[in-house]
C-alpha cells in the first residue's frame, strides 16, 4: 500500500472541499441571517485539516496503484462526509448533536436524501443552500466516480459498459483521458443544472427556491428547502419539470455524453438499459395511475395523474421528493414504490439502488436458464442489444446481488435490534442502502426519531450503497491487506 499517495490526494481533497463552505457565507450575508460563522469555522477546521495531512507528503508523486484507488474511494466519503457535517454541527439554529450532523452530511453527499431536520422553512438561507450544495457535489462525484474510476478499478456498473459505449469510458486503466471526460461531464451537468433551473423559476419557483431545487434534482438527492418539499409549491408545471429533469438524471450519463460530444440522440433508444429504464417507469407509472383512480375516483384526474408519475419517477429514480404522502396511499403502492427503488437508476446516473442494467442481466440470464430446459444443449449467450457478454460480466452481476442480499439482511437485524419495527426497519434500510431518503412506518417523514445506534447503521448504509458496496467491502478483507 503506497500511503504516502493515498494521504496526499485526500489532504488536497480537503483542501478543496473546504472551499465549498465559503458559497454559503454569501448567502448569509445577502439573506442577513447571522449564520455566516459556522462556515467560517468549518472552512478553517477542513483546510487546516488537508493541509496537516498533505503538507507532510506532498512532495510524493509515485503513481496511483490499484489498492490505493480502492482506499482513496472509500476514503472520499467517509472523510468528506465526516468533515462537511462541520458548519451543521457548529450552527447554533440546527442544535445537532455530531451523529445527526455526520447523518445530515452523509445522506446529503451521498445524495440518499434522508434527513434528521424539522421546520426547514423556517431554517437560516446559508443552512438550506448548503445541504443542497452537498447533494449537488455528491452527485457530480458519482459521476465521475462511476463513468472515469470505478471501471478502471474493475469496479460498479459502468465496467459493464467497456465494450460497448463510446470514448473514454472503454478505457481500462487511469490515463489523462479520464481528466478530458471528467471535464466534459462537469459541462454537462452544469447543463442539466442550469436549464432545471431555469425551468423551475419559469415554472413559479423563486430564484433561490430553483437554484437549491434544481441542485438536488439533477444530482436526485431529494433534499428540498420545505418540509413539505416540492409538494409546498402546489403547482402541476413544478411538478412536470421535476418528473423531466429527475427522468434524464436517473440515464447514464455517458449517453449524454455521446449526446453532448455528437450532437445526436439515435443512441438513446439504441441503448438496451435506457429502454429498459423507459419500460420500467411508464408500467410503473401507469399502476400507480390507475390505481389512485381506482380508490379516488374521477375527481381531479389531472392531478390524480401528476401525483402518480410523479411519485413513480421519484422513489423509482431514488430521487425522494414528494408531492403527497405516498406511505399513506391506498393497496400495495406504497410497498411497490418501495420495492422500485430496488431497481433504480441507470448505471453511471446520480440515481441508486442495484441498477437497471444489473436487473436486466439477471432478468436475460433467467430467461436463458428457461430456454436451455428446453434445449438441454444449446449455447445460449446472454446478450445485450445484439452483443453476447462475458461469463465474467454476468458472473460479477450474480456477486453483486449476492452480496447485496446478505448485506441488506444484515443492516435490516441491526435496525430491528435498535428496536425498529419490522416496516420501519426495512424501509429504512431500503431508503439508505438505495439511496433513496424517504421510507415507510417511523421513517415516513425523517429519520429524527430513530437512535444514535440506528443512525450509524444507516450512514455506513448510505457508504455502501453509493459505493456500490464492493468498493467498501473489499478493504476490509484479508486479501486486500496481504502483500
Amino acid at each position: 500500500m503506497n500511503w504516502a499517495v493515498v494521504q496526499r490526494i485526500l489532504g488536497l481533497l480537503l483542501m478543496m472541499f473546504s472551499v465549498t463552505m465559503l458559497p454559503p457565507i454569501v448567502f448569509s450575508l445577502y439573506y442577513n441571517d447571522h449564520s455566516w460563522l459556522p462556515f467560517v469555522e468549518g472552512f478553517g477546521l477542513t483546510l487546516a485539516a488537508g493541509i496537516l495531512i498533505w503538507l507532510p507528503v506532498h512532495r510524493s508523486r509515485k503513481d496511483l496503484r490499484l489498492r490505493d484507488g480502492f482506499l482513496v474511494v472509500a476514503a472520499f466519503w467517509a472523510v468528506l462526509g465526516t468533515f462537511g457535517a462541520a458548519p451543521l454541527f457548529f450552527a447554533d439554529s440546527l442544535s445537532l448533536t455530531f451523529t445527526d450532523a455526520v447523518f445530515e452530511s452523509m445522506s446529503g453527499l451521498t445524495t440518499t436524501g434522508s434527513t434528521v431536520l424539522t421546520g426547514l422553512d423556517d431554517l437560516p438561507a446559508s443552512v438550506l443552500y448548503y445541504r443542497q450544495q452537498l447533494q449537488w457535489l455528491g452527485g457530480m462525484g458519482i459521476i465521475v466516480l462511476a463513468v472515469a474510476v470505478l471501471p478502471m478499478l474493475g469496479v460498479g456498473g459502468m465496467q459493464l459498459y467497456r465494450a460497448e459505449t463510446p470514448g473514454p469510458v472503454k478505457d481500462t486503466k487511469l490515463t489523462p483521458r479520464i481528466t478530458e471526460t471528467a471535464k466534459a461531464l462537469w459541462y454537462v451537468y452544469l447543463a442539466f443544472t442550469i436549464a432545471c433551473m431555469l425551468s423551475y423559476r419559469l415554472a413559479g419557483m423563486g430564484w433561490f427556491d430553483a437554484l437549491c431545487h434544481a441542485f438536488s434534482t439533477v444530482a436526485i438527492g431529494g433534499f428540498s428547502t420545505h418540509d413539505a418539499s416540492i409538494g409546498y409549491f402546489d403547482s402541476g408545471f413544478i411538478d412536470c419539470v421535476a418528473i423531466v429533469f429527475m427522468f434524464a438524471a436517473g440515464i447514464n450519463f455517458s449517453l449524454h455524453f455521446f449526446a453532448w460530444r455528437y450532437v445526436s440522440i439515435k443512441h438513446y433508444f439504441q441503448d438496451p438499459e435506457f429502454k429498459a429504464y423507459a419500460l420500467m417507469l411508464i408500467v410503473l407509472s401507469s399502476i400507480v395511475v390507475i390505481t389512485l383512480f381506482n380508490y379516488r375516483g374521477l375527481s381531479a384526474p389531472g392531478e390524480t395523474v401528476i401525483n402518480g408519475i410523479f411519485e413513480a419517477v421519484s422513489i423509482a429514480t431514488t430521487t425522494g421528493f414528494a408531492t403527497e404522502d405516498f406511505a399513506a396511499w391506498p393497496a400495495a403502492l406504497p410497498v411497490l414504490l418501495i420495492f422500485s427503488s430496488f431497481v433504480g437508476g441507470c448505471a453511471g446516473s446520480t440515481a441508486g439502488g442495484i441498477k437497471v442494467i444489473r436487473w436486466l442481466l439477471i432478468y436475460k440470464q433467467g430467461a436463458r436458464e428457461v430456454a436451455r430446459l428446453v434445449h438441454p444443449n444449446a449455447e445460449i449467450p446472454v446478450k445485450l442489444g445484439n452483443s453476447p457478454v462475458p461469463y465474467r460480466v454476468v458472473d460479477a452481476v450474480w456477486g453483486f446481488f449476492s452480496v447485496y442480499v446478505v448485506v441488506f439482511g444484515a443492516m435490516l437485524l441491526a435496525m430491528m435490534a435498535t428496536g425498529l419495527d419490522q416496516v420501519t426497519a426495512f424501509s429504512a434500510v431500503a431508503a439508505t442502502l438505495n439511496n433513496l431518503g424517504p421510507g415507510l412506518g417511523d421513517v415516513t417523514s425523517g429519520f429524527m426519531s430513530l437512535s444514535d445506534s440506528a443512525k450509524w447503521v444507516s450512514v455506513v448504509g448510505m457508504l455502501l450503497g453509493r459505493l456500490e458496496i464492493f468498493t467498501l467491502l473489499v478493504i476490509i478483507t484479508p486479501t486486500f491487506w496481504r502483500h
